[in-house]
């Protein structure tokens, strides 16, 4: 039975309306919740009929929508869930729901293998999970990385809308490196995920940077303030020539080799750094020298200190120096006679 959103968002408005417990809910009661509810999400201020909420009533204790919903009426005048834990966000998929799913997520599939759906790939996999588990009653099987305690994802809305309607910002940011935070305008043009953390490019004065969002301390729509275009970046070529998202203006691309031994090449080979990584010498031993086409940045160096006794670089001068600095300071650390070992 299709179901228009107007009606979705009035079964969604009663039943937080008799998840709240600590409230007694007339029919009127809830005439206003849903009315309010429509004017706030569709912009409709006529109000809703007494009929009708009568019959959304009825339509979610049905079997119709699969809700069940065991609303009763109490004193001849207020509604509640007769199950105080009931709520229809927690209501199974029905067998046509897994088989709408099913069919949906085949449709789905059928792009996978066009570029502009790559980045969908990930919510099919997720969509054929949640419909296996749901069918089969397990556990799903397929665990995607997360962070759930990271700071930060709060501002993601805030920020995503600024961006979609052209908005400036005013940010209290605190780098890592900062003694204090700063209070400065700020104007996104792109929100990046790297690794779990998130990150917006956009305009601080007239120089591009990006903020992590987990340093931002306090965000606001800055009313006020002229928004000034992007014209600092292409967001679709700007990342080609880079690991992760430290990029500033002017940072070249560098062609950087490096030899890798027998026991790590395959893990190379098969996780490249960068999708201009090549091949371009195999030595007699098994070893490999590979070479990319990068910015050197931050990221990149520390994917190299991933492999710290089965990579050597080779090129360019730069990047050599600073890694075998980084070495020595390391080595220095963990020798032992800068340990204080106390005698007892």
């Amino acid at each position: 039975m299709p179901i228009n959103r107007n009606a979705l968002i009035r079964y969604k408005t009663i039943d937080t309306c008799l998840r709240n417990k600590y409230r007694r809910w007339t029919l009127e009661d809830l005439i206003d919740a849903c009315s309010d509810a429509l004017y706030e999400y569709e912009g409709i201020d006529k109000g809703i009929s007494k009929r009708t909420v009568q019959m959304d009533i009825q339509m979610m204790r049905s079997e119709k929508l699969g809700y069940n919903a065991p609303i009763v009426v109490y004193d001849n005048k207020y509604y509640m869930y007769e199950d105080e834990n009931y709520s229809i966000t927690n209501t199974p998929l029905s067998e046509q729901d897994l088989r709408t799913m099913s069919e949906a997520v085949e449709v789905l599939r059928q792009f996978k293998g066009f570029s502009y759906f790559s980045d969908m790939g990930d919510i099919v996999s997720r969509l054929e999970d949640h419909v296996t588990s749901a069918r089969q009653k397990t556990i799903p099987v397929i665990d995607f990385e997360k962070n759930e305690g990271l700071k930060g994802l709060n501002h993601l809305d805030i920020i995503y809308n600024a961006i979609v309607h052209k908005e400036v910002l005013r940010i209290k940011y605190r780098s890592f490196k900062a003694r204090s935070a700063n209070i400065f305008l700020f104007h996104p043009y792109l929100l990046k995920e790297y690794r779990n953390r998130w990150f917006v490019f956009g305009r601080k004065k007239n120089s591009l940077i990006n903020l992590a969002l987990d340093r931002i301390q306090t965000i606001e729509t800055a009313q006020k303030e002229r928004f000034v275009e992007n014209n600092l970046f292409d967001p679709e070529t700007f990342f080609d020539d880079l690991v992760g998202v430290t990029k500033n203006i002017g940072m070249k691309t560098e062609t950087v080799r490096f030899w890798v031994d027998k026991q790590n090449t395959p893990y190379v080979l098969t996780k490249p750094f960068h999708k201009s990584q090549k091949v371009i010498e195999e030595h007699d031993d098994g070893s490999k020298t590979f070479e990319i086409n990068v910015v050197v940045n931050l990221e990149l160096q520390r994917e190299f200190f991933g492999f710290v006794d089965s990579i050597k670089i080779l090129s360019p001068q730069s990047l050599v120096d600073f890694m075998g600095w980084k070495y020595r300071l390391a080595k220095e650390l963990y020798d032992e006679s800068h340990y204080i070992i106390d005698s007892f």
